[in-house]
């Protein structure tokens, strides 16, 4: 799936940021811990180059635990980057990204000097909520749609840190169609910018071979169907998403089925693991190779 929402206010933002890095000492990402890559900013990787760099898996109450603990110890083979999971409802767990700052740049810290980071984050993960918890007041405007926070702000937090806000950051182009999906599925891109059934049907190939007994019973299937389809028909049934003729209403029960999702009712998922997106950007180096030679091709003739 190609992303279609990109509203103007994010390609402002985008260039804000590339603006502001160069005087930034440390970078926080929050990151869906149900998808640790795909929620993270593929610009952010360009041009952090080796700045020191937090990355908070949010939303760990809605994630696989164990998969959780996998993508950190992943994550921190990078130089430089440290890892906290966190849920929105543990704000001492969140303060700890303060202490944590000062860790990273002991030099700074025993001069006391500031320390300029910047906190950034898809639509829709909790980063304003992180932010209220670290200024100890409401600054940030909440909410469960995307795209909430539309302007940069400086936040001046304990013990030295000054904190740059940013707008919940997309970008044009996912160049990995998976992570496309996975981004709809969990709610950082507005359900009008896709079909809900369509997106349904993905998350419920997925949870089929990794989570099938979690769907048997949330809905209460006497058996589990081996296909998406069937699955997404059965759970309109269960849950009465019909139309006239006792037919199932497909977009309802995609909405009902997503809603629960992305509250964490179903259990606790995770839609990606490592090894799945390595494979995954083998397939994407694969593709891109495939249309550098076309365009080289079109060029020749």
């Amino acid at each position: 799936m190609l992303i279609q929402w990109y509203p103007g206010h994010m390609h402002k933002a985008s260039k804000e940021i590339k603006q502001a890095l160069p005087n930034i000492d440390l970078l926080i990402e929050i990151l869906d811990a149900r998808i640790p890559f795909s929620s993270q900013n593929p610009m952010l990787n360009q041009l952090r180059d080796d700045k020191p760099t937090i990355r908070v898996l949010s939303k760990t109450d809605l994630a696989d635990p164990q998969l959780t603990q996998l993508w950190q110890s992943h994550l921190e083979q990078d130089q430089g980057v440290k890892t906290l999971a966190v849920t929105t409802q543990q704000p001492d767990k969140i303060k700890q990204i303060i202490d944590l700052c000062s860790k990273m740049l002991p030099e700074r810290t025993e001069a006391n000097k500031v320390i300029r980071t910047m906190i950034m984050g898809i639509p829709n993960v909790g980063k304003s909520t992180i932010i209220n918890v670290l200024a100890g007041r409401t600054i940030a405007k909440t909410g469960n749609e995307p795209a909430v926070t539309k302007m940069q702000q400086r936040i001046n937090l304990k013990n030295n840190i000054v904190l740059s806000d940013t707008p919940g950051v997309l970008w044009p182009n996912v160049e990995n169609r998976n992570s496309g999906y996975r981004l709809a599925v969990t709610g950082a891109i507005k359900d009008t910018a896709f079909q809900h059934d369509d997106i349904a049907l993905f998350a419920l190939e997925y949870l089929l071979k990794t989570y099938p007994e979690a769907l048997q019973a949330r809905y209460q299937l006497d058996s589990i169907p081996t296909e998406a389809t069937s699955l997404l028909q059965a759970i309109g049934q269960k849950r009465g998403c019909l139309r006239a003729g006792n037919q199932v209403d497909m977009d309802k029960a995609a909405k009902l089925f997503l809603t629960e999702l992305r509250a964490g009712t179903i259990a606790q998922i995770s839609l990606e693991t490592p090894e799945m997106i390595a494979a995954e950007m083998i397939e994407l180096s694969v593709i891109r190779e495939e249309k550098a030679a076309k365009k080289a091709a079109k060029r020749r003739r």
